[in-house]
Parts: C-alpha cells; sequence; structure tokens
C-alpha cells in the first residue's frame, strides 16, 4: 500500500519558461579593461621605458671633473696632514724664550704732581732653543706698567732667528707728562724715599712663526716679567722673574 499523505514532486519547470535576461555593461556603469590588458605586463614596461631613458642621460663631464678635484684635494690634504705630523715628531719644536737680563731707570719725576715723566731702558733677549727649526718673530709690541697703570709701550721690528741663536736688543721707553691717579704718584714717591726700591712689570706679545722644510706654523707668544729696580738716576735691575706662555 502506498500512503495517501505522500505528494507527487512538482514538476520543474521547463527551458521554455525561464526568462533570460541580460545585463549589459553601461546598466551596471562597469567598464571592461581592454582584451590585451594585463597589469604586471605594464608595470614591468614602464620600468624598461625608464631604465632606457636613463642609458640614454650619460654623466656630464663637468660632473667627472669636480669629483677628480675632490679626490686630488683629499690626497693632499692627507699627505700634508701625515707630513706635518711627522715633522713636527721628529723635530719637536720648542717655544722661543723672552727675557730681560738688564734694565736702567734714568730718570722719574713729577710736572705739577699728577703728570709722570720718565725714562725707561730695558735689554731684551729673544733666543730660539730649537737645533734645526728656523723662527721668525712678527709684531712685537712691549708694555710698561706700574701698579697695573700703563707708563709706556714700543715695537719691535721683525727679524729671524737661526737654531740656537739668540739676540740681545735695547728697548728705550719714554713718559712725558703722562697723567697717572694721585695714589700711583703717592706710591711711588714712598716707594723711592723708604727702600730705594720701585717694582715695575712688563707685558710682551708676539708672534712667532716656525720654519720646518715646507711647512709654516704660527703662534702668539705672551710674556710678563716682573722687575725690581733701585731708584733713579742710577736706577739698575736688582731682581727679575719671566714667564713666556702660549
Amino acid at each position: 500500500m502506498i500512503p495517501n499523505n505522500i505528494s507527487s514532486p512538482s514538476p520543474s519547470p521547463s527551458p521554455s519558461n525561464q526568462t533570460n535576461i541580460q545585463i549589459s555593461p553601461e546598466q551596471t556603469g562597469i567598464t571592461k579593461p581592454p582584451k590585451n590588458y594585463h597589469p604586471f605586463r605594464t608595470r614591468s614596461s614602464r620600468k624598461l621605458a625608464i631604465l632606457k631613458v636613463d642609458e640614454h642621460q650619460k654623466t656630464k663631464p663637468i660632473v667627472w671633473f669636480a669629483a677628480i678635484l675632490c679626490f686630488i684635494f683629499s690626497l693632499m690634504l692627507i699627505f700634508f696632514g701625515i707630513a706635518t705630523l711627522i715633522c713636527y715628531l721628529a723635530l719637536k719644536p720648542s717655544n722661543p724664550s723672552f727675557d730681560i737680563p738688564n734694565a736702567s731707570l734714568n730718570l722719574v719725576y713729577f710736572d705739577s704732581k699728577p703728570y709722570l715723566n720718565g725714562e725707561f731702558t730695558l735689554l731684551t733677549n729673544f733666543s730660539n732653543p730649537n737645533r734645526r727649526v728656523h723662527v721668525k718673530f712678527e709684531s712685537l709690541h712691549i708694555e710698561l706698567f706700574f701698579t697695573n697703570r700703563l707708563i709706556s709701550s714700543q715695537t719691535i721690528n721683525p727679524f729671524t732667528q737661526k737654531p740656537r741663536e739668540t739676540r740681545l736688543q735695547a728697548v728705550k721707553f719714554m713718559s712725558s707728562l703722562l697723567f697717572v691717579a694721585q695714589e700711583v704718584g703717592v706710591k711711588l714717591e714712598k716707594e723711592v724715599q723708604s727702600s730705594n726700591r720701585l717694582s715695575y712689570y712688563a707685558k710682551g706679545t708676539f708672534k712667532v712663526k716656525v720654519k720646518m722644510g715646507i711647512i709654516h706654523l704660527s703662534f702668539w707668544l705672551h710674556s710678563v716679567c716682573q722687575m725690581e729696580m733701585t731708584g733713579p738716576p742710577a736706577g739698575s735691575l736688582v731682581a727679575r722673574q719671566c714667564v713666556t706662555t702660549r
């Protein structure tokens, strides 16, 4: 027996009953790429085109010339730097020295109290302690002070010294109607009257050039000399102490 509640399957629609619906690309708004379009092929072709353009753009001669000049200049800097270091280590140049072996105080007096007149002579000694190095002194300037008051200043003409050479040169200082503070004049008179001693100091500034073959070096030297003198008219140097720094 066949049960009554089982229904027969519904017939499937025939192909003739199905509706064919076609959607055109214009209706969807989507444009189709061309038939021969391929994204990877397009990128590779662009790279090849760029490479071809770069191959045709050669480096300009002026760029090569500038690069060669920079290379030569760098080599020259390295060469001169090494040569300077070797010469400095081989020669070991020492700083020239400055000293005052003798001095004389010929005249000191006041004209109407605040104005000082004086005559002072220094015997300076410049020495080059190096054995193989020539030294040239330039821009030599010496100043004479009394209790931090500048009395007079002088310049010396440039000169050259051979290795192990010394040079003695007299430098004369004169002050005429130099205005000084009252306390400076009082101190000077007391020193002369009490102990017949006067304290001065000299400052020297020198530009030095050192010659080591083809290599030239330049630097400044600063000297300070403390001096103790007897009173005029036959004032002479009693004690001194000179320090030279670079």
